[in-house]
Parts: structure tokens; C-alpha cells; sequence
């Protein structure tokens, strides 16, 4: 006899701001002006900021990064060496017609061990976008 699995809740367009807010502030500590886009576990955009005095690419990386992040189910920072010449992912950000983009700032967010979404901050140096989103991410995971 199978076990039923148990419903893990969504996120909302409630969790999806806060998780703007808490990247954004993190951002703002930092003096760095980004984009945040926050997507569902369906790749669908749920929220989207971005600061006045971000990069205008900031708002179309950070939602490459969110997707790649829950395509992946993995953070970006963790995959740049993936997508290197002779590396295990090298052709994946060719091989398909999808906005993937392996660039740190891209992270999953799991409720209960589940993937529910994702988080992608841009406008800063990489290793900032991902601490950006981490932080959020954390303050949401618990």
C-alpha cells in the first residue's frame, strides 16, 4: 500500500513579495540598485521589481535565472562550471529554446522538501545577486 502524498502549499503572490522585499533590502545594505523576479513552480512570473537606477538587462536576467534556477532545481552559482567548454552541461544553454542562464543569482525556493519556485536578482556582480537571493530564500525556507 502506497503512502498518499502529502500537498505542499504553493507560494503566493504574498510569499512572492516578501521574498522581493527581503532580496531587495539586502540589495539596498549593499548599495547595489537590482531587479527581483520571483516565479511559481510552473515558471510562471508571480512578482517583479526593479529598482529606478537597475541596468535595464537587470529584469530579463533575473528572470533567466530564476528559471534556470527552478529548471534545475539548483542554485545558478553552483552550475557556471557546468556550462564550461568540455564540462557536463556545456551544450544545455543551446540546446534549447528556453531563457536559461547560467549566471549566479538564480535559486529555488522548497517548501517541505518540495520545489515551489524560484528567485532571480540581477543588476549586481554575480556573487552579490546570489547573496541577494539566498537571503531571501533563507528568511521564506526558515
Amino acid at each position: 500500500m502506497t503512502t498518499p502524498a502529502t500537498a505542499v502549499t504553493p507560494l503566493t503572490t504574498g510569499d512572492a513579495e516578501f521574498l522581493i522585499d527581503r532580496a531587495r533590502s539586502a540589495a539596498e545594505a549593499a548599495g547595489v540598485a537590482v531587479a527581483v523576479s520571483v516565479l511559481d513552480a510552473g515558471g510562471h512570473l508571480l512578482a517583479f521589481r526593479r529598482d529606478d537606477r537597475a541596468v535595464l538587462i537587470a529584469g530579463e536576467t533575473s528572470t533567466r535565472k530564476a528559471y534556470t534556477a527552478l529548471q534545475l532545481d539548483a542554485p545558478t552559482a553552483g552550475l557556471v562550471d557546468a556550462v564550461q567548454p568540455g564540462a557536463l552541461f556545456h551544450t544545455l544553454p543551446t540546446a534549447l529554446d528556453r531563457p536559461l542562464l547560467f549566471i549566479a543569482g538564480g535559486v529555488p525556493v522548497h517548501r517541505d522538501g518540495r520545489l515551489v519556485g524560484a528567485l532571480g536578482v540581477g543588476g549586481g556582480a554575480p556573487e552579490q545577486d546570489h547573496s541577494f537571493a539566498d537571503a531571501a530564500v533563507r528568511a521564506i525556507e526558515g
